[in-house]
């Protein structure tokens, strides 16, 4: 039997959340809507303008890895932190969710990564990351035993940036495949596509990665098209099954010439949409890894997503396995 279902494999990153005004993002500097990477001096100056804030272990795959420990998944997580009161929380934060963390923290700099969310009256999130402790994940931090015993490894499209956990990421794949698991990949951000675009088509093309989230911005950048027919058209002929979020339009799920339409989950208000994407890939691999099939799996997800966009932070409050079962999906 696999030790785990999914093994996620991201950023560790501390979310420093705040509202604002269209107005700031500008006077500031700050790309809407996209994930920019900063070092410590502008991440000192936009904390310093930062209105009230919310702390929250974030990151994407490790928001991932807490939403199927929700479901009632076995989840496990590869990150780096430093050991430093952040790395301390977000630890905490972690095993608390009943995640498996035992990657071990970075003694002295640089500190834990950061990011610092700006959320706009229209609920769209706009980061600004300082990778900090993270970029130090590297091959010494695979630990064979989960990367050979979870059902599907996940990992996030981000953790290209640093070279070193591309090493991590290749090794923790090799293991998986040999043990006849799957691997899978978010393409995590359109700019982190345009930087890495040729690289995540050969993760896919070469069969490194089996399974593909991404939003329809995402899925356009990579093929450069402005056509999302177009788009979908090519990324069912380069990995076997991709699973393609549209916001309010609900998700398409693709596997060959099987086409699978996931309505959105109807929600009472828009209050920040950070997480989304993890959630919704949260609950399609519980489902992908509980045997259902992929109209039930795009439900789960769509469920678990519907429900984060509705608060402040990127990690469920509700218990998603007894939102499932009150919505008839487990």
């Amino acid at each position: 039997m696999p030790d785990y279902d999914v093994l996620c494999i991201g950023n560790a990153i501390v979310d420093i959340i705040a509202q604002c005004d269209e107005d700031f993002l500008e006077t500031n500097g700050i790309i809407k809507g996209a994930m920019n990477l900063i070092d410590t001096q502008r991440a000192e100056l936009l904390y310093s303008r930062m209105g009230p804030a919310i702390e929250a272990s974030g990151g994407s795959a490790g928001n991932t890895a807490a939403g199927v420990a929700s479901f009632g998944g076995r989840a496990a997580f590869f990150g780096k932190v430093s050991n430093d009161a952040l790395g301390q929380i977000y630890a905490h934060d972690i095993h608390a969710q009943g995640v498996a963390f035992d990657t071990r923290p970075l003694k002295g700099e640089p500190p834990t990564a950061r990011s610092m969310i700006f959320v706009t009256p229209d609920g769209e999130r706009s980061m600004n990351t300082y990778l900090g402790a993270a970029v130090e994940l590297g091959p010494e931090d695979v630990e064979a035993d989960k990367a050979s015993g979870a059902k599907v490894t996940y990992f996030e499209g981000y953790l290209w940036d640093p070279p070193r956990a591309k090493e991590a990421i290749r090794q923790t794949a090799k293991l998986a495949h040999a043990a006849g698991r799957e691997v899978s990949m978010t393409l995590s951000d359109s700019f982190c596509v345009d930087r890495y675009r040729d690289e995540f088509l050969d993760l896919m093309r070469s069969g490194t990665v089996d399974i593909v989230f991404a939003n329809s911005h995402e899925i356009k950048s990579l093929y450069q098209t402005s056509s999302f027919d177009e788009a979908l058209l090519q990324i069912r002929k380069d990995c076997r099954i991709a699973a393609v979020t549209r916001s309010e339009k609900g998700s398409v799920i693709v596997r060959g010439d099987e086409t699978v339409l996931i309505q959105a989950t109807a929600i009472k208000e828009l209050v920040d949409t950070t997480g989304a994407g993890d959630l919704y890939a949260a609950g399609f691999l519980h489902g992908y890894t509980q045997g259902r099939d992929l109209k039930t799996c795009g439900d789960l997800g769509s469920l678990a997503a519907g429900l984060v966009i509705q608060q402040i932070g990127p990690r469920p409050r509700q218990n998603l396995r007894r939102e499932a079962e009150q919505a008839g999906l487990l």
